[in-house]
C-alpha cells in the first residue's frame, strides 16, 4: 500500500547528526551564523534519496483527503453538473502543476526549504514576509483539517451514543455547538500531543492514513450508487446553468480556486524535494502523483454528492458537500431527510460503517494534516528566529493559530469555501510564486549561493524593497474584490469584481513582472554569479 514519504527521512526535525553533515558541505563560519539551524539546513547530497515512487506517494496521501472530497462536492453544490466539476478540478490542477515545478527545482538542486530559498529573492529579512504570509495560510488548513477530524469524532460518536449531541443544546462557544467543540478540542490536542511526544508516530499512521480514507469514500460511493439506482440518476443531474455565459461566471472563478487549493505547496515544495535524488525524479513522481490522484479522488466526490440529490429529497444541497453530513445520515438510527426510514436499517451495520468510515477520517486527518499543514508552517516560524524558535515551537504556534482563524466559518458553505477562503488566499500566494520564479528562472539562471543564504551580511542580506513592493503590487488590485466578498464592503459589480475573479493569475504576473523590470532598473540589485555556480 502507498504511503506518504513525508516522515520517511529526518524532514524538519532536528537531527544533530544531519545537521553535521550539512555544515560539512558548507563553510565554516556558517555553523555561527543567527540563520541558520538544524531544521533550516540544506540535505547533504547523501541524504537526498525520494525516488519517483517517494514523490508519487507523498502527492498520492496528500490528495486523498477530505478538503479534496469537498472541492468536488462544492462544485456541485454551487451548480455544476459531473463533467463540469471535474473539467474543473483537472484543468485547474494541471495550471498549478507548473509552478509547483518551477519552485521544486531549487529544492532538489541545492537541498534547501522554502523558508530558505524565499531569502534569494526576498533577502535574509524580507524572506519572514514571505514566510509568514505562507504560513498564516497554512494554520488555516491545519485548523479546516483538524475541525473535519473534530466533526468525524462528532458524528461518530454520536452514532455509538446518540445523546452526544444533545449535550448543552442551544449553546455555542464562537459559533459551535458544545459537542462541535468539544471534539474539535480533543483532536487539536492529539495533534500537539503527536507533534510533542515524536513524529515517529507519524510513521505508522501514513502507512494506512490515505487507503482509510479511501475505504470512506468507497462506503459512500458504493451506498450512493446502489441507493440511486446506479450511475443514470448522477449522470442525468443537470448543471443549473441555462447558457455558457451563467455557466463562465462560476467556472472562472472555480478554477483559480482549484489553483489556489495547491498555492501552498507551489511555494514551499522544496520543503519535500530537498530531499530529492535528481529533478527527473521528482518532476515525473509530482507529475504522475498529482493530477492523476486528484481527479480519481475528486470524481468519487462528484459521483457520491450528484447520486445523493437524487437519494435525499428535499435536502438543501448546499449541506451535500460534506461528507460528514452524509455520514451522519448514513449511521443514523433517525430517518433520514426526505425518506420514511434511516439509510441502514440494521444497527449492527450502522456501528461497523461509522467505525470503519468516520474512524478512518480521524486517522488520515491526523497523518495528511501534520505532513502538509504542519512541517511547512513550523519551518516559516522557526525562519523569525532560528536561534530561539524550533520546529515544535513553530507547531505550536501554527496549533494556536489554527483555532484563532476559526476554521468552521471557512467551512460554512461551499460558496465560503471555494470563493473567499480558496480565492482569498490565492491572492496573497500568487504574487509570492510569481516573484520567486522570476527571480530564480529569468534572474539568476538557476544559480544560488547556497552559503550567502546563511549570512546575516551575504549578498542576500537585508530586505529586497523590489520583491516587497511586487508584492504589494500583485496583492493590491485584488483587494477590494476579496473585501467586497467576504462583506466588508459594499457596492456594485465593477473593474476590480473582475480582477479579484482571476485573484491568482492577476497576483502571479503583475508581482513577477515588476520584479523583473525593478531588479533591472536597480544596478545595487543585480544578481553576481556565486562562487559555487556549479552546484547541481
Amino acid at each position: 500500500m502507498l504511503a506518504s514519504p513525508t516522515f520517511s527521512g529526518e524532514c524538519a526535525i532536528h537531527d544533530p547528526a544531519l545537521t553535521q553533515e550539512a555544515l560539512a558541505e558548507l563553510p565554516p563560519d556558517i555553523a555561527q551564523s543567527p540563520l541558520f539551524n538544524g531544521d533550516l539546513a540544506p540535505i547533504p547530497k547523501a541524504r537526498r534519496n525520494w525516488t519517483t515512487y517517494n514523490f508519487a506517494a507523498l502527492w498520492i496521501s496528500m490528495a486523498h483527503c477530505i478538503p479534496t472530497y469537498m472541492l468536488a462536492g462544492g462544485l456541485i453544490a454551487v451548480g455544476m453538473n459531473w463533467w463540469q466539476a471535474l473539467l474543473t478540478i483537472g484543468l485547474g490542477n494541471l495550471i498549478v502543476l507548473l509552478p509547483i515545478l518551477l519552485n521544486a527545482h531549487p529544492g532538489t538542486k541545492y537541498g534547501i526549504p522554502f523558508p530558505v530559498f524565499a531569502r534569494a529573492s526576498f533577502g535574509t529579512t524580507g524572506a519572514n514576509i514571505a514566510a509568514l504570509l505562507r504560513a498564516i495560510v497554512a494554520c488555516g488548513w491545519f485548523g479546516i483539517q483538524t475541525f473535519i477530524g473534530g466533526e468525524a469524532a462528532k458524528t461518530l460518536i454520536e452514532a455509538l451514543w446518540p445523546s452526544f449531541g444533545t449535550i448543552a443544546q442551544g449553546t455555542t462557544l464562537f459559533g459551535l455547538s458544545v459537542p462541535s467543540a468539544i471534539t474539535f478540542l480533543l483532536c487539536w490536542a492529539l495533534h500537539i500531543l503527536i507533534i510533542y511526544k515524536g513524529m515517529n508516530a507519524v510513521r505508522v499512521f501514513e502507512n494506512w492514513a490515505a487507503p482509510l480514507v479511501l475505504v470512506m469514500a468507497g462506503v459512500l460511493l458504493v451506498w450512493a450508487v446502489m441507493t440511486a439506482g446506479g450511475l443514470g440518476p448522477m449522470l442525468e443531474q443537470p448543471s443549473r446553468f441555462a447558457t455558457v455565459g451563467e455557466f463562465w461566471k462560476v467556472f472562472i472563478p472555480s478554477l483559480t480556486g482549484m489553483i489556489g487549493f495547491w498555492a501552498t505547496l507551489s511555494l514551499n515544495i522544496p520543503d519535500f524535494t530537498r530531499y530529492g535524488r535528481g529533478q527527473k525524479e521528482q518532476m515525473l513522481g509530482q507529475t504522475l502523483g498529482l493530477p492523476t490522484t486528484m481527479i480519481a479522488f475528486s470524481a468519487m466526490g462528484v459521483i457520491i454528492t450528484s447520486a445523493t440529490q437524487a437519494i435525499l429529497h428535499g435536502v438543501d444541497v448546499g449541506k451535500l458537500w460534506d461528507p460528514m453530513f452524509l455520514l451522519g445520515q448514513l449511521t443514523s438510527s433517525s430517518n433520514a431527510i426526505g425518506r420514511d426510514a434511516p439509510l441502514i436499517a440494521s444497527a449492527g451495520t450502522r456501528a461497523v460503517v461509522a467505525l470503519i468510515s468516520l474512524f478512518g477520517v480521524g486517522v488520515a486527518t491526523v497523518s495528511v494534516n501534520i505532513a502538509a499543514n504542519v512541517v511547512s508552517p513550523a519551518n516559516d516560524f522557526a525562519n523569525l528566529s532560528p536561534r530561539h524558535i524550533s520546529f515544535k515551537t513553530g507547531a505550536l504556534i501554527t496549533g494556536i493559530l489554527g483555532i484563532v482563524m476559526m476554521p468552521w466559518k471557512l467551512l460554512s458553505s461551499a460558496e465560503t469555501y471555494i470563493f473567499n477562503w480558496l480565492i482569498g488566499y490565492s491572492a496573497l500566494l500568487g504574487p509570492i510564486a510569481g516573484i520567486m520564479i522570476a527571480d530564480y528562472w529569468l534572474l539568476r539562471r538557476k544559480e544560488l549561493d547556497v552559503a550567502d543564504l546563511y549570512r546575516p551580511n551575504g549578498r542576500y542580506a537585508g530586505t529586497n524593497w523590489v520583491a516587497v513592493v511586487a508584492l504589494v503590487v500583485g496583492v493590491l488590485p485584488n483587494l477590494p474584490g476579496f473585501l467586497k466578498s467576504v462583506k466588508l464592503i459594499e457596492g456594485p459589480p465593477g473593474f476590480f469584481d473582475e480582477i479579484y475573479v482571476y485573484a491568482w493569475f492577476t497576483g502571479f504576473i503583475l508581482a513577477g513582472a515588476v520584479y523583473l523590470a525593478g531588479m533591472r532598473l536597480a544596478p545595487k540589485a543585480q544578481p553576481q554569479p556565486p562562487p559555487n555556480a556549479a552546484v547541481s
